[in-house]
């Protein structure tokens, strides 16, 4: 038999949609470890949308230590040189084609790292955010204003709230999803009213929520379709010396909250996730839990 008389494939010569397939199955770490390099044929793979319609950095945490001062950690420079080689070559392959992106909690975003994604993921409608500390507000309105296709945002709670908020309101015209991993106050609640009065869906779960907050937003946010205040604390405040209390959902709430499409409850001694609410005082401290746990959510977010 002479040599070359057999017909060998070879892996370049295999279908894009075939291989495609194939690395829809890997992870961010495995998409990025190197396969685009192969050839010309998994370069052009690897560039498919349809494996960054969604860029999940879920599984990437900051190595990081708390410290007394601005911004509150300190961030190891292996952590961040391992989050930035990532995030060059994801939003290479992915030629702005991402549409959700999911940070971890616990990843410690830079201003730098946030602008240099907003400027490469101009069709971005879902994010779920990162903690705050390294991200300035000139840094977040920067981002926004890259993002005006959002539509739904997972935030931490923010002390200033307004600023967010009138950002995505004058440039995020289809936003229409809110969930706040943590408590919401009167402030809050009166920036949500001033400038996001269109809101359809908004999230409040596992913190401590004050009745007469709870009140305002059903009463400032007419739009409103869907509410989730899954194992919330409902207190309210009393007249001094007294503080707080707390109570149960009564039947004027329910009446204001009939007009909606999905008023979503739990305050059950049986539950687990309400246990967890009381035993952390109203602020979960999701690190205790099961992995991922943080990001489930009664609402089914947008484009999952």
């Amino acid at each position: 038999m002479e040599v070359g008389s057999c017909n060998i494939r070879r892996w370049e010569d295999m279908d894009i949609d075939i291989l495609v397939k194939i690395f829809q199955m890997l992870d961010i770490f495995e998409l990025t470890c190197g396969i685009a390099h192969v050839c010309s044929a998994w370069r052009m793979a690897c560039c498919d949308p349809l494996l960054w319609k969604t860029l999940d950095l879920s599984m990437l945490k900051s190595n990081f230590i708390k410290i007394p001062l601005e911004p509150f950690v300190y961030v190891d420079g292996r952590s961040d040189k391992t989050l930035t080689r990532l995030l060059k070559i994801s939003l290479s392959l992915s030629r702005g084609s991402i549409m959700t992106m999911i940070f971890h909690f616990n990843l410690y975003v830079s201003d730098d790292q946030l602008t240099y994604i907003a400027e490469r993921s101009p069709r971005l409608r879902r994010l779920v955010l990162p903690a705050w500390n390294r991200i300035k507000k000139t840094g977040m309105c920067k981002a926004i204003r890259c993002w005006k296709d959002l539509e739904s945002l997972t935030m931490p709670s923010i002390g200033n709230p307004p600023y967010l908020l009138e950002e995505i309101a004058m440039n995020c015209t289809n936003f229409s999803e809110l969930k706040i991993m943590g408590p919401c106050d009167m402030y809050f609640a009166s920036s949500l009213s001033a400038f996001l009065p269109k809101l359809k869906v908004l999230s409040l779960r596992c913190s401590v929520l004050i009745k007469d907050v709870l009140i305002l937003i059903l009463d400032s946010l007419k739009h409103l379709e869907v509410l989730n205040i899954s194992h919330c604390i409902l207190v309210e405040i009393l007249p001094p010396p007294q503080q707080k209390r707390a109570v149960r959902i009564d039947e004027s709430i329910r009446q204001k909250a009939s007009r909606l499409r999905q008023f979503i409850t739990c305050m059950e001694e049986s539950c687990i996730m309400c246990q967890r609410t009381r035993n952390d005082e109203g602020l979960v401290r999701w690190y205790k839990y099961e992995e991922g746990l943080w990001k489930a959510d009664e609402v089914v977010s947008l484009a999952l």
